[in-house]
C-alpha cells in the first residue's frame, strides 16, 4: 500500500497537556502569592520544559508540546488575552462528573463585555521558546473560538457591543486568524484547536441545556463549523490545522456522552479541519461506524488510551479496536494518541501518575509503530 501519511497528525500523537511537576506547581504558587517574582517563575517554566521535551523526545515522539506548563488551565490563560474576554458563571448548567455519575464542578464559562480584540500576541512567545528547546515538531495547542460562545450563549455577549450576534463571530474569527498568522510567522506548522462544544452537542443533556439557554443545538453545529472554518481560513497550505473534540476531563471526570453520528454528517465534511482527535476510551464515545462519514483527505487520530485512569491498557486490545475503526474508513488515515491531555489544569491531574504517565506514551509509540511501521 502507498501510504499517503506525511506526518502532521503523527501515528503516535498526543492532545498535549502533561502532568505539572511539583516544582512548577510550588513555583505557580509562590508567584501567585507575591513570594517570587514573575520572572522567576518564568525560569522555573523554561527548565521544567525543557526536561518534558527531552522526555518526549526520549520516548520516540515525532512532536513535542510544551504541557501547557505556562498555563493554569487548557482554555483561561488563552482566552483571556484576548480584549473584553472575562471568566464569569455560565448559563450551561452541566456539570463534569465523576464515573458513578456524582459531579465534581460545572463547567467554567466565559463572557464578552465589549469588542473582542486582539491587541496583542497570546502564546507566540511560548511557541518561540518551545521551537528552539525541540528538535522534533513542535506543536501548539489552543482552546476552540467556540467557547466564546457556548458556556454562555447569547446572554453573555454583550449587546450594545453586538446587537447583530454574527458582528460577533466575525469578531472572534478574525482575533483569532490574527493568533494563527503571527504563530505561523513564528514557525508554527502544527496547530490543534481544542474544542468541547461539539462533543458536548453528542449529548442529550447538554442539547437540553443549550435549549435552556435559548439556543438551537442544530443551529449551532453549523454556526460553529462556520466559525472555526473563518478562524483558519486562507492559511497557508503547509500549516496543518486538527481539532481535538474533548468530553471533558477535569481530575479524571468526564462531562459528555453520546456518539459523534449525533453531528458526524454536518461536521466531518463541513469542519475545514486536516485531522480529527476523536476520544474513543470509553462507552460514552459510542461505535465507530460514525468514522464513515469523515472525507477522503482527512485524518483521524483515535484517542484510545485513558489519560483518566492509571490501568495500562493491553497493546492487543489496543490493535483490535485500531482493527475495528479501520473497517470504518481506511487504516492509512488513523493515527493513534491518548484521548485527552494529563492535565486539563494545574490542579486538574488525572490519576496516572509521572510514571504511569510515561508508560502510556511508550505503549502510545510502541503500538503505533507495530501497526503502522511508524511513529
Amino acid at each position: 500500500m502507498t501510504s499517503t501519511h506525511k506526518g502532521r497528525p503523527f501515528r503516535a500523537d498526543q492532545v498535549g497537556s502533561y502532568l505539572r511537576p511539583e516544582a512548577l506547581i510550588t513555583a505557580r504558587a509562590e508567584a501567585a502569592s507575591g513570594k517570587i517574582a514573575k520572572e522567576a517563575l518564568h525560569a522555573v517554566e523554561d527548565g521544567c520544559i525543557r526536561d518534558l521535551v527531552a522526555m518526549q523526545e526520549s520516548l520516540g515522539m515525532k512532536c513535542a508540546t510544551d504541557g501547557e506548563f505556562r498555563r493554569g488551565s487548557w482554555n483561561k490563560d488563552f482566552l483571556a488575552g484576548f480584549d473584553n474576554v472575562v471568566e464569569r458563571p455560565g448559563n450551561l448548567k452541566v456539570f463534569h462528573r465523576n464515573p458513578d455519575g456524582t459531579p465534581v464542578s460545572q463547567v467554567s464559562a466565559w463572557a464578552v463585555t465589549g469588542k473582542i480584540k486582539r491587541s496583542h500576541p497570546i502564546q507566540v512567545d511560548d511557541f518561540k521558546f518551545l521551537n528552539s528547546v525541540t528538535q522534533v515538531t513542535p506543536k501548539t495547542c489552543m482552546p476552540s473560538p467556540t467557547l466564546l460562545h457556548f458556556r454562555g450563549g447569547r446572554q453573555a455577549i454583550d449587546q450594545t457591543a453586538y446587537p447583530d450576534i454574527d458582528q460577533f463571530f466575525a469578531d472572534a474569527a478574525a482575533a483569532y486568524r490574527q493568533e494563527i498568522d503571527d504563530l505561523y510567522a513564528a514557525g508554527a506548522r502544527y496547530i490543534q484547536l481544542d474544542d468541547t462544544n461539539f462533543a458536548y452537542l453528542c449529548d442529550p443533556r447538554f442539547r437540553d441545556a443549550a435549549k435552556a439557554m435559548g439556543e438551537d443545538p442544530a443551529t449551532l453545529v453549523d454556526t460553529y463549523i462556520a466559525l472555526v472554518n473563518n478562524a483558519i481560513r486562507n492559511r497557508p497550505k503547509d500549516l496543518l490545522v486538527a481539532i481535538h473534540l474533548c468530553r471533558g476531563n477535569l481530575s479524571s471526570a468526564g462531562a459528555a456522552s453520546g456518539g459523534y453520528e449525533v453531528i458526524g454528517p454536518t461536521l466531518f465534511p463541513g469542519l475545514d479541519v486536516d485531522a480529527f482527535f476523536l476520544e474513543y476510551d470509553d462507552e460514552r464515545a459510542g461505535g465507530f461506524d460514525a468514522l464513515k462519514d469523515v472525507p477522503n483527505g482527512k485524518f483521524v487520530v483515535l484517542g484510545l488510551i485513558s489519560t483518566k485512569r492509571r490501568e495500562l491498557e493491553a497493546k492487543d486490545l489496543l490493535k483490535r479496536r485500531i482493527g475495528e475503526a479501520a473497517k470504518a474508513m481506511p487504516l492509512d488515515r488513523l493515527c493513534l494518541s491518548p484521548q485527552c491531555g494529563f492535565a486539563s489544569a494545574v490542579s486538574g491531574h488525572g490519576k496516572t501518575g509521572v510514571d504511569g504517565e510515561m508508560a502510556k506514551l511508550r505503549l502510545l509509540v510502541e503500538t503505533a509503530t507495530e501497526v503502522w511501521g511508524e511513529a
